[in-house]
């Protein structure tokens, strides 16, 4: 019956992404069915250990953080674990030989926003986004490639870079909720209580700048499985630098940012197409 707990735990990781991330959700929903579990499975992990920090403010967040990362080390020795998000994780990493250093580097990060409230050096920033964005590309991109190391290294420095995009757009579209609910401020140098238009563009220009790398040296470069739903990510992303970079610097602070439903299904389309069309 192992069989059975593990499909639930599974399935447990689906929904955790569906409910936390409809716009992920859809990209995952993108990949090749073979490979769809595996990304839920590492969604459903950094998604909690994400919630664990930002979220469970009426609790000890350093205890509960501590009873995460030690239930997944407990899991991972005997192979199943009653928690069913990191049942199903643990399994992904033996599945696809995920090595423990992206896990660390992840929880250091996710353990560094319990106590680090600003990033004054672009080393720690730098740090900081190795660790909470950049390896969870990586864990995605071992199952993209299935055990291939020879793809895995070809791409591995874009999907680093698309992380890296991805979470300098998240931190620059919950500037509000980062500085002023959780005290915290990411871009090194930058005054976020007075931020100014020319600091705004340097952050713009930094992304694109890694979304540029990751489309040439990665996306087109995907094995067919992942291909679709990576770029489906993509256009997302893109579309919500798009709009932040419409927003004046000033009012920032007090704009969320959101893309809605009509427009995620345009972006499917439009996106599907070019695919359907070899343009991607």
């Amino acid at each position: 019956m192992k069989e059975l707990f593990d499909s639930v735990s599974n399935d447990c990781s689906k929904l955790v992404t569906k409910k936390y991330s409809t716009s992920f959700s859809l990209a995952v929903n993108m990949l090749s069915p073979k490979i769809r579990k595996d990304i839920y499975n590492i969604y459903g992990f950094v998604r909690f250990a994400d919630e664990i920090v930002d979220s469970f403010h009426d609790y000890d967040k350093e205890v509960l953080m501590q009873h995460f990362e030690r239930d997944y080390y407990i899991s991972k020795e005997n192979g199943i674990s009653l928690n069913p998000i990191l049942n199903s994780f643990q399994q992904t990493v033996k599945t696809y030989k995920i090595p423990d250093d992206m896990v660390q580097a992840f929880l250091k990060s996710m353990k560094a926003d319990l106590y680090k409230a600003e990033y004054k050096t672009k080393a720690e920033y730098d740090a900081y986004i190795y660790g909470s964005a950049d390896v969870v590309g990586l864990m995605c991109l071992k199952v993209f490639v299935d055990g291939d190391e020879k793809k895995y290294n070809e791409l591995k420095d874009a999907a680093m870079r698309l992380g890296s995009a991805f979470q300098k757009v998240n931190f620059l579209r919950d500037l509000k909720d980062d500085f002023e609910v959780l005290n915290r401020s990411y871009f090194p140098n930058i005054n976020l209580g007075e931020l100014n238009a020319e600091s705004k563009q340097l952050i713009i220009d930094e992304i694109e700048a890694d979304f540029d790398y990751a489309y040439t040296n990665g996306i087109l470069k995907l094995p067919v499985e992942a291909k679709f739903g990576v770029y489906m990510a993509f256009r997302y992303y893109r579309r919500l630098l798009k709009k932040l970079k419409d927003v004046p610097s000033e009012k920032i602070m007090d704009t969320r940012i959101r893309i809605s439903d009509s427009m995620k299904i345009n972006l499917l389309a439009r996106s599907y197409v070019k695919y359907k069309l070899n343009i991607i």
